[in-house]
């Protein structure tokens, strides 16, 4: 009985919550439309702290940064709003206009055949979706593979052995991209700058040499940490280390 009440109080606690944030984004949406984007900042980022995000909150409450013309969280929020869902066509358009503002031009090194590919197709999906969709050619396999266990006629069987080998080599697909798209998430971290200006260091010291300067804005990846110092590379290959105060992590 205690376990049930707990349970009732979690479900009630929930939907509370959700109902609130579903009030606090509509409120923040019409402050956006009036042209209150602080206030509409304030009202996305108190969601985001209740923990009930999504990819519409990461999405407008960077249009709202980008309406005050501030760069880096306005990158920031574009990218964590593709982040829960790629699929996001107009984050990632807007991302493409906010990027024309930052000051660093980074190219990117050259990719390959199988980098191209994991990129424009299979990060389409996260690894959660991948996740989903092996649960779902699991189930397929399985009742195939039992319809052919229990057909009766040549056709029958050899129909179902056939589909049922299909779905297990799906499965089998799928299952090797969900576990590589987690590994390749976890060990990719990514930062924003959030400073006008930083000089990047060719060591963790504070009297260590200067090799470049990055700009609000711009995208590294983090490789490692030392004390308050981060490690970063950049698109184009250049690696150096930076103060953790300075960026963000995605």
């Amino acid at each position: 009985m205690r376990k049930l009440v707990i349970y009732l109080f979690l479900f009630v606690s929930t939907v509370t919550l959700a109902q609130n944030a579903n009030e606090l984004f509509l409120s923040a949406n019409s402050l956006y439309k009036e042209g209150k984007y602080e206030e509409a900042i304030k009202l996305y980022e108190q969601i985001e702290d209740e923990n009930l995000i999504s990819s519409e909150v990461y999405y407008n409450l960077a249009n709202s940064y980008y309406k005050l013309n501030k760069i880096a969280p306005t990158i920031y929020n574009y990218e964590k709003a593709l982040q829960l869902d790629p699929l996001n066509e107009d984050a990632k358009n807007n991302l493409i206009i906010a990027r024309r503002l930052t000051l660093d031009r980074i190219e990117a090194l050259p990719k390959s055949v199988l980098q191209k590919f994991n990129k424009n197709y299979l990060q389409k999906f996260t690894y959660n979706t991948w996740a989903i969709i092996t649960i779902v050619l699991s189930f397929i396999a399985s009742i195939l593979f039992l319809l052919f266990y229990f057909a009766y006629t040549p056709n029958k069987k050899r129909t179902y052995f056939t589909t049922s080998i299909i779905s297990f080599l799906l499965l089998t697909t799928s299952l090797i991209i969900t576990y590589t798209q987690y590994n390749q998430a976890k060990k990719n971290i990514e930062a924003i700058i959030f400073i006008e200006e930083v000089p990047v260091n060719n060591e963790p010291t504070d009297n260590s040499n200067d090799i470049f300067t990055l700009h609000e804005g711009t995208k590294v990846n983090v490789l490692d940490s030392v004390d308050n110092w981060k490690k970063i590379k950049l698109a184009d290959g250049k690696i150096g280390w930076v103060k953790t105060e300075i960026l963000k992590e995605l």
